[in-house]
């Protein structure tokens, strides 16, 4: 027996099951080939409607994806926050929706359940966007375009935009601090001082061009951030190194840089996003107040999840 002009035993070799299910149109290679359309999976998915809306911001190359938190159709206006997710896909997808371990939490969902406004953008080169990932440059301005979306929403106060990330999310907000001034506060998880580390074969530069990266480099614009900033580590594992090189090397009284006893770069994350979704939504004064005390370092180092 054949079909498309494959044996049976070619479906059964390559895990496809039974031909049944192919359409029997076509009989050849050849001609399924050219009469198929695929379909990839670089769309984000579309997010439960309670928790996100899947919307589209103007960047400076077209409009890009996000998830936003829908309208609590309450008529007020609420802080918020752009969310900047750790690794380099520049995507986003359905593991920001899905409950994360207390361990390594990278959903950030402690400000959306605290009632705090969500924005995740994908970014340049992510998910079916235009443009190609740039590593930490051209993404500023998606970010920083991002939160002008944000920003006109109804239900959101335009003077309460924070915005925060891990790793090299952290690495970018830091970036992006460094760049305007149109947050009211960054807070940053385990960024690295330069992405020099991440190694040529994942940077899409010329890794031995200085000014490629300084222009990436957080170390480099610590001086000109103007909203206040957190920085924070842990101190057990991940970019603690960075962050002591940072903070060396930072003069500038606007940023704050804290290594965390006995964290993680991951089991940071739960207790401390919930700390900083609280202090958000007390953050009503005409000066911003999202820094750290000793005492609120040490009760929340109390509430860190082991790392499974």
């Amino acid at each position: 027996m054949r079909f498309l002009g494959i044996s049976l035993l070619s479906f059964a070799c390559l895990g496809l099951g039974s031909p049944s299910a192919f359409s029997q149109t076509p009989t050849t290679f050849r001609e399924a080939r050219k009469n198929h359309k695929t379909n990839l999976f670089y769309a984000p998915e579309s997010p439960p409607s309670s928790t996100f809306d899947l919307v589209h911001y103007a960047s400076p190359l077209g409009p890009m994806s996000a998830y936003v938190t829908p309208d609590p159709s309450d008529g007020k206006k609420h802080p918020a926050i752009i969310w900047l997710v750790g690794g380099l896909s520049n995507s986003i997808g359905a593991n920001l929706w899905e409950d994360g371990e207390p361990s390594n939490d990278q959903t950030a969902s402690a400000y959306r359940k605290a009632g705090v406004i969500m924005m995740f953008p994908s970014l340049r080169g992510g998910n079916d966007n235009p443009g190609h990932r740039e590593v930490c440059f051209g993404e500023v301005d998606d970010v920083i375009a991002a939160a002008e979306s944000l920003s006109k929403l109804p239900y959101v106060d335009p003077e309460r935009i924070y915005l925060g990330g891990h790793s090299t999310g952290g690495t970018l907000a830091l970036l992006v601090a460094g760049s305007t001034d149109r947050f009211r506060a960054i807070i940053s998880f385990g960024p690295v001082h330069t992405v020099a580390g991440y190694g040529q074969e994942v940077l899409p530069f010329d890794a031995t061009d200085t000014q490629e990266l300084v222009v990436r480099a957080p170390i480099a614009c610590l001086s000109e951030i103007q909203s206040p900033t957190v920085v924070l580590e842990g101190t057990e594992n991940g970019n603690i190194e960075s962050l002591e090189l940072m903070r060396k090397a930072c003069q500038n009284p606007q940023v704050k840089f804290h290594s965390i006893p006995s964290a993680t770069h991951f089991n940071i994350l739960a207790p401390f996003n919930d700390l900083f979704a609280r202090k958000i939504l007390k953050d009503t004064d005409p000066t911003p107040e999202l820094q750290l005390t000793e005492k609120e370092i040490l009760d929340t180092v109390k509430l860190l999840s082991p790392e499974k």
